[in-house]
């Protein structure tokens, strides 16, 4: 119907821009885009651009942070979660091993969901990630 072509971007939105910014970038160190201006700053992770959003550009009078999880795609969750940790990021529980793949929950310092991921299971088609 309308002819969607990719997703550009997912708006992340926050209460204090320049925590946001330093978290993204300094603890989770993501590519920032060199595009961004000070009011709309992205970080590129390779597949999908990720917006810092001051809460009122995403059509929100009150803010809420986002309880859908971005999923960080990393080599090892366990090595990147304890470098996220002794950085200061809480994790929610244990690493998980659904049977396919390795997550950790962690929310920014806005209560956005993030999760490290790692897919160490073939795909139904049979191909490795």
């Amino acid at each position: 119907m309308i002819d969607a072509e990719r997703v550009d971007f997912i708006a992340v939105p926050t209460r204090d821009q320049e925590r946001a910014v330093r978290f993204y970038e300094e603890i989770l160190g993501l590519a920032r885009n060199p595009n961004s201006s000070e009011r709309w700053v992205e970080f590129e992770t390779g597949n999908v651009t990720l917006a810092i959003l001051p809460h009122e550009y995403t059509g929100r009078t009150e803010f809420t942070p986002s309880s859908a999880p971005i999923a960080l795609r990393v080599p090892n969750v366990e090595k990147a979660r304890e470098k996220l940790q002794e950085a200061g990021v809480v994790f929610q529980g244990e690493i998980i091993d659904s049977g396919v793949c390795h997550i950790a929950g962690f929310s920014d310092p806005d209560g956005n969901s993030l999760i490290l991921h790692h897919r160490y299971a073939p795909y139904a088609d049979g191909t490795t990630p």
